[in-house]
């Protein structure tokens, strides 16, 4: 569990509402059903309509990584790796199906097996890179909705602030029906503008984050296994590995 996310939008939820209420206005005022149709709705529709639904799909999958991001330790991997390292030096790289057969990791897998069966160092590099790149696009297309939504947004307010304020033109000999129109006008861009600053650019960089700490783990995974195929001596390899952790 990420609290620092949690605590990140608490603080800035009550910070606005927190001002807001110190300059005498109601909460209630801030709420507003219409604006929040037009903002949303039309934020989401934009998404989609520029997006494939394989990463919208996925997008919506990754946010639950805000709060609770997939755990990422490098230091455990540098270890194996070394591990393998010295299990190779001793018993040849056949002697790498015992930790081949335990592994979950498919990527990990894939890898060894190339390793187990032999094939050229290189070779190892190339397809593994190839993997790690189709998997980064992956999901940097899928994060980059939530980049996308932060940049509708504010649009979508300001087309919610015109849409109140004809309403507020097309009534003007009614007084009674002012109120609502300059509410939604108003609400409307606070509502665009403040869920593409505190929730949508947020959320996208966060994903990205958690997406590079994670191709940093499959990279030095990589570089040990391709290290173990050419022979290094294991303290080399550590060395080299404990060069993603910095």
């Amino acid at each position: 569990m990420d609290r620092l996310s949690l605590i990140g939008i608490a603080f800035g939820l009550i910070a606005i509402v927190g001002g807001q209420v110190l300059e005498g206005g109601q909460i209630s005022s801030l709420l507003q059903a219409t604006a929040f149709l037009i903002v949303l709705g039309g934020t989401a529709g934009a998404v989609m309509l520029q997006s494939s639904s394989a990463a919208a799909i996925e997008g919506v999958k990754m946010l639950r990584w805000v709060v609770a991001p997939p755990k990422v330790e490098l230091e455990p991997w540098v270890k194996t790796l070394v591990t393998w390292s010295n299990t190779a030096r001793r018993g040849g790289l056949l002697a790498l199906e015992t930790p081949l057969e335990s592994e979950k990791d498919p990527f990990v897998k894939r890898a060894l097996q190339m390793l187990v069966d032999g094939t050229e160092p290189e070779a190892i590099r190339h397809n593994m890179e190839l993997e790690i790149d189709s998997y980064e696009e992956k999901l940097r297309a899928a994060a980059r909705i939530w980049e996308s939504a932060g940049g509708y947004a504010p649009t979508i307010g300001i087309l919610g602030a015109v849409m109140g304020l004809i309403h507020v033109m097309e009534n003007l000999t009614d007084p009674a029906k002012l109120g609502s129109g300059i509410a939604v006008a108003f609400v409307a861009t606070i509502y665009g503008v403040g869920s593409a600053n505190l929730f949508f650019l947020p959320i996208g960089n966060k994903l990205k984050h958690v997406i590079g700490t994670e191709v940093r783990r499959r990279e030095l995974i990589t570089e040990g296994l391709v290290a173990i195929a050419h022979g290094e001596n294991p303290r080399i390899i550590e060395g080299k590995l404990r060069g993603f952790m910095v």
